[in-house]
């Protein structure tokens, strides 16, 4: 399969004072389209700042990455600023939803910077929320809305650009257990329509749910294969998934 994405030996390193923090070591896979695949390890894996680099908030200290081809390394900001509008749909633990506009306007957003008509954006916001089951909350404003329905929003807003990406951070983490899965039965639904995901998660049932999951400890990846083997075998090892 075609890769969409491709990390080889990836680093990064960050310096704090006389001391070199290793966030990433000689990180390398790939993800074709289509792909769903988890991400996990506990506090201070490398995780988040893998998810910075694969989503263009960051970049490597050494090593490439490619995306679509494209090497990102040397981009310069407007670069990287233009890749992550085209290319790049963020789902964040926080939801980070405009508290007073609605939902439809809040959806609306990244298509208002991509500069598309009023009428055009309207009709793929109504879409987008049509998608994730929210057509009946779309005047809504985000304090009128529950939290799985507030985070259904913000993975709208992350669709509307129909990305070829979507990268979703801790998307359960301020959600109850049963909104939580939820989110991730939509999730299910939305790569069986072919949308590509990336979930960083600290928890091994969400990552065994997952048809592919990448284990990281150390900043390194020690595991690649199906979700739900993945993390049985960092339980039989003891291991922290």
């Amino acid at each position: 399969m075609t890769a969409l994405l491709e990390l080889a030996r990836v680093s990064r390193l960050y310096q704090m004072g006389s001391e070199t923090i290793h966030a990433l070591r000689d990180v390398s896979f790939s993800v074709a389209a289509g792909e769903y695949v988890g991400i996990v390890g506990s506090s201070g894996s490398g995780k988040s700042t893998l998810l910075n680099i694969l989503g263009c908030l960051d970049t490597a200290t050494s090593g490439s990455y490619l995306l679509r081809g494209e090497d990102v390394r040397d981009a310069s900001d407007d670069e990287l600023s233009d890749l992550r509008n085209r290319e790049i749909g963020f789902v964040f633990q926080t939801f980070q939803l405009l508290p007073r506009t609605s939902a439809l306007e809040n959806v609306e957003l990244p298509l208002v910077y991509r500069g598309v008509r009023a009428g055009e954006r309207r009709r793929r916001a109504r879409e987008a929320l049509s998608r994730v089951g929210l057509a009946s909350r779309m005047r809504h404003k985000p304090n009128e809305l529950s939290g799985g329905q507030r985070q259904r929003v913000a993975i709208a807003r992350a669709l509307v650009t129909q990305p070829s990406i979507l990268l979703a951070d801790e998307p359960t983490g301020n959600l109850d257990s049963a909104t939580g899965r939820e989110i991730l039965e939509l999730f299910r639904q939305l790569n069986e329509a072919g949308n590509t995901l990336i979930l960083v998660t600290h928890e091994p049932g969400i990552a065994a749910q997952c048809p592919r999951a990448l284990r990281m400890s150390d900043g390194r990846i020690v595991d690649d294969g199906p979700g739900a083997r993945v993390v049985a075998d960092a339980a039989i090892g003891g291991v922290p998934a």
